[in-house]
């Protein structure tokens, strides 16, 4: 495996390269029609336009109602980090309305990218995270990560394993410890991220307050 900042990587053992992806450092985007701005943290091809990614993560700044972008062909999740979230409606093919609810810190949302959407906020401005993933050429999966206690000689400690083409490890809330294998472990403050490539039941070790995003990727294989 190896380890760096996000301007570049390490390597350490059999695993890929470990990338830290500073918040601080992500650059924001506004959005065309004014509604907010985006932070792109990851995506593949690095660098990718909005209509030629595989995978994208990114966090935004939702300032006003309105509707959605679609993204045809691409799974979308949602993760409310802060604010008094927003109601999100998915108009069905009977004419109903579906709402996903992001009122609480670390609310999940998941639906298609080329359905229509149309965000109300719940009282004021909200921060999201956002995982969209091509369909047909991969797939990904988020999990909500908690912590709890102090760090300190007994903090929690959650050990889990990484298995994935590539893994992603948000700090939703922090700060958090996060040890990979028998690598140092490594700080991170809410807003920062790691970037794992090819982990292979690769330990991972969490500890202190608050919660992780981990989303996981694998590529659909090649007919």
């Amino acid at each position: 495996m190896t380890f760096a900042l996000s301007t570049g990587a390490v390597t350490v053992g059999s695993t890929g390269a470990v990338t830290l992806i500073r918040g601080a450092e992500l650059v924001a985007a506004p959005w065309k029609n004014g509604g907010g701005v985006t932070r792109e943290v990851a995506a593949f091809p690095a660098h990718a336009a909005l209509d030629t990614f595989i995978w994208r993560v990114s966090v935004a700044d939702v300032a006003q109602a309105g509707p959605f972008s679609r993204f045809a062909g691409i799974d979308r999740t949602l993760v409310l980090l802060s604010g008094a979230g927003m109601l999100l409606d998915e108009a069905q093919c009977d004419d109903t309305v579906k709402t996903h609810a992001l009122t609480r810190p670390l609310d999940i949302a998941r639906f298609n990218g080329e359905a229509p959407i149309d965000a109300r906020l719940v009282d004021g401005a909200t921060r999201d995270f956002n995982l969209m993933v091509h369909r047909e050429s991969a797939q990904g999966e988020l999990e909500v990560w908690r912590a709890a206690g102090h760090i300190a000689p007994h903090a929690a400690r959650h050990e889990r394993t990484l298995s994935a083409d590539v893994a992603l490890l948000y700090c939703a809330n922090g700060p958090l410890a996060v040890t990979l294998g028998n690598a140092p472990e490594q700080w991170l403050q809410t807003g920062d991220a790691l970037r794992i490539d090819t982990p292979n039941a690769l330990p991972c070790k969490v500890e202190g307050t608050g919660a992780l995003l981990a989303i996981s990727i694998r590529y659909a294989a090649r007919r």
